[in-house]
């Protein structure tokens, strides 16, 4: 049997065989020395035999049904560069600039949405918005507002 009992200085929770009891020793936490009390009901830790029996043999049963179980843990989502390669599935967005699209006093800003639109395909255009903005001329330090469009599609 063994004897359960508190370091008063430490207030750490120390176990020793009964056999020991009356002896003085060092506590292994706070190293205060201190001597280990008489077996008494109240402190006395009982270990049941090693050839004891289990206490009580339970029996477990699996449910089984014949519908579908319930998930309870969800599978993680994909993440977002992974869903983007898939191309079938994945709605896409290109913002075309009129400003992009000049070139030495040239504006070719039709070509390229209509050289893009061909290269999607109609049957994967889903929107097309007209969008407006402004931004700062770095030449002549102005405000300009000026426009362009924003095509969302499949893939």
């Amino acid at each position: 049997m063994d004897i359960i009992f508190t370091c008063p200085n430490c207030r750490q929770q120390l176990e020793a065989e009964s056999s020991m009891s009356g002896t003085s020793i060092n506590c292994p936490a706070c190293g205060a020395n201190l001597v280990i009390p008489e077996p008494d009901p109240a402190n006395l830790k009982v270990s049941p035999p090693a050839s004891a029996p289990p206490k009580a043999e339970k029996h477990f049963s699996v449910p089984t049904t014949s519908a579908p179980t319930e998930v309870l843990i969800e599978k993680a989502k994909r993440p977002l560069e992974v869903a983007a390669k898939d191309s079938e599935k994945t709605m896409r967005i290109r913002c075309i600039k009129r400003t992009e699209c000049v070139e030495v006093g040239k504006d070719h800003f039709d070509e390229v949405v209509s050289e893009f639109l061909n290269k999607i395909g109609e049957k994967n255009v889903i929107t097309v918005n007209t969008l407006t903005y402004t931004y700062v001329d770095m030449g002549t330090r102005m405000i300009l507002t000026d426009y362009g469009v924003m095509i969302v599609y499949r893939g």
